[in-house]
């Protein structure tokens, strides 16, 4: 059994950047001539000697919160903001939304988002039953791992979110070897089976993402027989990175040139310091140059013990802005601020997420004057309304929430 997807992983480090360097300049030039964005973008940039991580350390960061400026401006006539160097047609397969809401295209390229690598690394082969329980809801976090696990030659079943009941007895009478998802709706399943008597014992082994993946959840997961690896894609960008059996950090997709810059800038840190992650994609249908993914990570010295040589990072260790992955969903500050609008008599609203080994609790401490009965429901209707998501509601006095201008605070722990 080949123990790499393809030779590309094990390829010399020097022969890596001196292949993804000679695309560079075709990507920006790409970018620049078939996307209005990235045209004014990288206006008066010369393509031709974006040919050094110097170079492109040069050139913009492009934020989630441009992106979706970009988009809100651009439509109905612009629908992804100008950054799309394709259409609606035989080259767009499908068109996502992520919260913001923020539009995604998905090209025709067999495994478009580049996942079948990190699946591959943590064991996926061939002929495995995977049973997906990423949302198949609007998001396309279900068909990076679809798609992925097509390219691998897997089958799947398309569990998505939600009806526990029923996803434990499809899992029970077609035993998956292996489960897609996120670590606390994987977590649902295996306590859920326990209590009704459920037999998921063929689940040997796991793909997830879209949350936080603590060690002692790993180790949980483990003490029930399932072997749990971490996957690093969004939606805009694909794979970015992603677990080996090493365990040490993650691996940096072969499909992306990723840079570590100091939060609100565009500077790249020094090695082993954290920052933001930026990537730019070679992705020809939605060329993204420099884009800032908002999240933290540091890069990690040497190479993958399995003999795997691109880069490694330690993986996520958080957000440099506010905007936080809560249960696989990202929540913005405007999205508080859209809550308290709501209702006049709310001063102040500070979303507090807390919880451990992936059971995220999510409070809004709200500020109110003169509070009528029923407040903290309805303002709870108004958070699952925004945020597609469920929350506690706090009522706390005037003057009493921290004046740090915090709008969301992440106090969970990730040991």
């Amino acid at each position: 059994m080949a123990e790499f997807f393809d030779a590309l992983e094990t390829r010399p480090h020097e022969q890596r950047e001196r292949e993804l360097l000679a695309a560079l300049p075709k990507q920006v030039a790409h970018a620049q001539a078939n996307t209005s964005a990235l045209a004014e973008i990288l206006k008066g940039v010369d393509a031709a000697g974006v040919t050094s991580r110097a170079a492109l350390a040069k050139l913009p960061v492009t934020r989630k919160p441009d992106l979706h400026e970009r988009q809100k401006a651009g439509r109905p006539q612009h629908t992804f903001g100008g950054f799309s160097a394709i259409g609606k047609g035989r080259r767009m397969r499908r068109i996502y939304a992520s919260p913001g809401p923020i539009y995604e295209p998905e090209g025709v390229a067999a495994d478009y988002w580049r996942a079948a690598r990190a699946f591959y690394a943590a064991g996926f082969r061939e002929g495995d039953f995977v049973h997906n329980a990423f949302s198949y809801h609007m998001t396309p976090g279900a068909f990076i791992m679809e798609s992925a696990l097509f390219a691998v030659g897997c089958t799947v079943f398309p569990a998505g979110t939600g009806q526990t009941e029923q996803q434990l007895q499809a899992i029970a009478d077609l035993r998956p070897t292996g489960y897609a998802g996120t670590p606390s709706f994987l977590r649902i399943l295996v306590e859920k089976a326990k209590e009704a008597g459920s037999d998921i014992s063929s689940l040997r082994k796991a793909m997830t993402g879209g949350e936080a993946l603590p060690p002692s959840l790993r180790d949980w997961f483990a003490g029930h027989g399932i072997d749990v690896f971490q996957s690093y894609a969004t939606a805009d960008l694909g794979l970015i990175a992603y677990e080996t059996a090493a365990r040490e950090g993650m691996v940096v997709d072969e499909g992306v040139i990723v840079e570590i810059v100091r939060p609100g800038t565009g500077d790249p840190v020094a090695q082993g310091e954290v920052g933001e992650v930026v990537v730019t994609t070679l992705n020809p249908d939605y060329p993204l140059i420099r884009f800032g993914t908002g999240d933290l990570s540091a890069v990690l010295p040497g190479t993958c013990p399995t003999g795997r040589t691109n880069q490694r990072i330690k993986g996520w260790l958080g957000r440099a802005d506010q905007t936080t992955k809560i249960r696989g969903m990202f929540v913005h500050p405007g999205q508080v601020a859209d809550i308290a609008r709501r209702f006049p008599e709310v001063v102040k609203a500070r979303l507090v997420v807390s919880g451990e080994m992936a059971n995220d609790v999510m409070t809004l401490q709200v500020e109110a004057r003169g509070a009528p009965q029923g407040l903290p429901e309805r303002i709870g209707e108004a958070i699952r309304d925004v945020t597609k998501l469920r929350g506690d509601v706090v009522l706390v006095e005037p003057g009493t929430l921290p004046n740090d201008g915090k709008v969301i605070e992440d106090a969970r722990s990730y040991k």
